[in-house]
């Protein structure tokens, strides 16, 4: 950058440079979309109430074979014999009592889990079984035969799109919770900001062709450089200038258009600023760590979220690191940890709040890993087991079916990669269900879902 470019005083070079210093590309591009949102598709009903959805992506694939672990000797010793070193002594396990479920073996959870331990005994935590990208239902000789399958399975990037659109047989356009806000966002009464939000920048998951999706951070909205401070401030009267500026009417059809779009940005940041400083204060204590300062601000939207006009919000949050091809025996059970203790704590602040029936979290993940490990670690499997969690959830119990865990047996593709045996479409469309859609429009959400035979997973309650 030269000096005159440096020091020119021009109104697009101040703009750009006001702008550009409040936040980098990803918040830039996801803070000033944010436009105040009319009225979508119209929704099945009138509310009944406030729901909230919130999705906690584990991103690189978390080894859920290591979550849900068998207990009884025999399959136990199978376990340990299949696992190898990663295998979780047997008297670490926490056992647990699933109320339905039962295919002659018992299970125990990870010993980093206590929290989702108790949260599974108060039935207020449910586990689905073995669940994937499908685009129809799946065995291991239509595998073999190279039946009708989701492309690039075990790839990141292609799996996590899959996930968050729950269409994996066309290209990605939008996401399955973007298409849910679409549908249901009549429900909101004159929402001041998006029913959308994401803690980690822009996601597939909340991707939509009418409400774009929100960006803020675990500390707030996200703001403009100078756009806070009182007027008299160097902040303030930059502010003042910006404003001004931004006012003007341009001769340029695209500089109009960023102008506006800037605007309503500043606007949404003051608003929600403004609801959540004017929100109860939480007295439940979220651990600090990446999960619980993502969810904590999820519960201070949610306790604002009246304030803002919004009867329906879906959140996403992110946690990354699950990728271990290596060291999985230290990196594994810290990162568990962290989400059980901040799903806990999230869970206390919604009952904290009056609201522990309205608001369901869940988990999803790339896939899960290979049954056998590799030299120190795992590699990219398919099928995983989620959690679903809420005063809603029918909880203590799981859902869907447990793989074999026999590496070349019925459910394997090789090394103990699952051939899933529930649907992401299934999922979703369980969770699409409970949030307000009936079963006419449900196929708007999830056009795949007329290829499985349950779309109602029975996990939820009203």
């Amino acid at each position: 950058m030269n000096n005159k470019e440096l020091f020119d005083p021009s109104r697009r070079r101040f703009i750009r440079q006001a702008c550009c210093s409040a936040v980098g590309a990803t918040g830039l591009l996801s803070t000033l979309a944010q436009l105040r949102l009319i009225g979508a598709m119209a929704a099945d009903s009138s509310p009944t109430g406030y729901k909230a959805l919130v999705c906690l992506f584990l991103q690189g694939g978390n080894d859920t074979n290591n979550v849900i672990i068998p207990s009884d000797t025999a399959d136990y010793n199978a376990y340990a014999a299949a696992r190898s070193f990663l295998a979780i002594p047997q008297s670490q396990l926490l056992p647990i009592s699933p109320a339905t479920y039962s295919d002659g073996r018992t299970y125990s959870l990870n010993p980093n889990l206590p929290e989702l331990q108790t949260l599974f005994a108060q039935k207020n935590l449910a586990f689905l079984a073995n669940t994937g990208t499908l685009v129809q239902p799946t065995t291991l000789a239509q595998y073999l035969s190279g039946a009708a399958l989701p492309p690039q399975l075990f790839s990141h990037i292609d799996q996590q799109t899959q996930w968050q659109s729950s269409v994996p047989d066309q290209p990605f356009t939008t996401g399955w919770g973007g298409r849910l806000a679409d549908l249901v966002n009549s429900m909101n009464a004159n929402n001041q900001i998006s029913m959308s939000i994401g803690l980690t920048g822009n996601n597939f998951f909340e991707v939509g062709n009418t409400v774009a999706q929100y960006a803020v951070s675990p500390n707030g909205a996200i703001t403009l450089s100078g756009s806070t401070g009182s007027p008299t401030s160097q902040s303030g009267v930059r502010f003042k200038a910006q404003t001004d500026i931004l006012n003007v009417q341009e001769a340029s059809l695209f500089q109009t258009a960023f102008a506006g779009l800037t605007q309503n940005s500043i606007a949404d940041s003051q608003v929600l600023t403004s609801a959540l400083s004017n929100a109860a204060t939480l007295k439940t204590v979220f651990p600090t760590t990446t999960t619980g300062g993502q969810l904590s601000m999820i519960a201070r939207l949610i306790s604002a979220g009246p304030s803002l006009g919004l009867n329906r919000q879906i959140f996403f949050a992110q946690l990354g690191g699950w990728d271990l091809h290596a060291s999985q025996v230290a990196a594994h059970p810290p990162l568990l940890s962290e989400i059980s203790q901040a799903l806990n704590a999230f869970y206390a602040a919604t009952v904290e709040m009056g609201v522990a029936n309205q608001v369901t979290a869940f988990t999803a993940s790339d896939f899960s890993r290979t049954y056998n490990p590799n030299g120190s670690g795992t590699d990219h499997g398919w099928g995983t087991h989620c959690l679903i969690m809420g005063g809603a959830v029918q909880g203590g119990d799981i859902y869907g079916r447990m793989p074999s865990l026999v590496v070349g047996g019925p459910d394997d593709t090789g090394r103990g990669r699952w051939i899933p045996s529930t649907s992401v479409d299934q999922y979703s469309a369980t969770l699409a269900s409970w949030f307000g859609v009936s079963s006419a429009n449900l196929s708007t959400v999830l056009p795949n879902i007329g290829r499985f035979a349950q779309p109602n997973l029975g996990f939820m309650g009203s």
